[in-house]
């Protein structure tokens, strides 16, 4: 097992695009570094048992003797041909429709090639996608039947690839072994099944906390003031000042409708 501070270490096999669920990881625990390692497809559980890798995205079948495998999806397979080539026009092709073509990839692969194929293969020694993608490309009636991620990662100008629709599927999954305990383990497996961060079963990485949100800062009710000494004397003036300019008013108008009722009289 490895110390939790070390760097969680995960797998993967041409193809396979691990950067969605390494990207939700690093978003959620940014202080647990997680290192992604590609790797041959005779590696991927080799890296496995002799501890190089936690974690390895596995093309499936495997030897499940003491792993924990998950299946993921499956991926379609696809013929690759020179664009020169006539299968090229085809929007999808079948494996009758290979028929008088040499397949570079390996037989045992491809179901019911041998009951269609009119050409004998030539010794091809045995090679990776790349070197087969390259065969096509320069040799006339080649073919080579690979899983779509792998023929898209290494697409080239000269070949294109095309939909075998009787095909065989290429599952991919997700494995690590059974007697290592290490908890990030369930949480990376957690993110790869889509489980919230808030699950009960999303691991114990601690998770970098979110600054809480602050609202507006609320302004603190202060008791009323009570007019001081100075306040309470103009106050008093401005009363007075009132009052004067009331009684002097009123004064004016009383004067003014006795003076008038004496001039009715006369």
């Amino acid at each position: 097992m490895q110390e939790p501070s070390a760097p969680f270490v995960v797998a993967f096999v041409a193809g396979v695009s691990p950067d969605k669920w390494s990207k939700r990881w690093r978003e959620r625990y940014p202080e647990s570094p997680l290192e992604l390692t590609i790797i041959e497809a005779a590696d991927q559980l080799t890296v496995l048992r002799d501890g190089r890798a936690s974690m390895s995205f596995v093309r499936l079948p495997v030897e499940r003797d003491g792993l924990h495998v998950i299946p993921l999806y499956e991926e379609l397979s696809v013929a690759v041909v020179s664009v020169e080539d006539d299968l090229s026009l085809h929007e999808e092709v079948t494996v009758a429709d290979l028929a008088g073509h040499q397949l570079v990839t390996d037989p045992s692969d491809l179901p019911g090639w041998s009951s269609v194929a009119t050409v004998e293969r030539l010794p091809y020694p045995a090679m990776g996608a790349k070197d087969a993608v390259e065969v096509v490309a320069s040799s006339e009636a080649t073919v080579a039947v690979l899983p779509m991620s792998v023929a898209r990662l290494h697409h080239r100008k000269d070949v294109v690839a095309r939909p075998l629709t009787d095909g065989p599927l290429h599952p991919v999954g997700i494995a690590w072994r059974t007697d290592d305990e290490d908890p990030r383990i369930e949480t990376f497996v957690g993110i790869v099944r889509g489980r919230g961060v808030n699950s009960s079963r999303g691991g114990e990485v601690p998770a970098a906390k979110a600054p809480e949100k602050q609202g507006p800062a609320k302004r603190s009710a202060q008791p009323a003031r009570k007019p001081t000494g100075a306040k309470k004397a103009a106050a008093g003036r401005r009363t007075a000042k009132s009052g004067a300019k009331g009684g002097a008013k009123t004064g004016a108008r009383t004067g003014a409708k006795a003076a008038s009722k004496r001039g009715k009289r006369r």
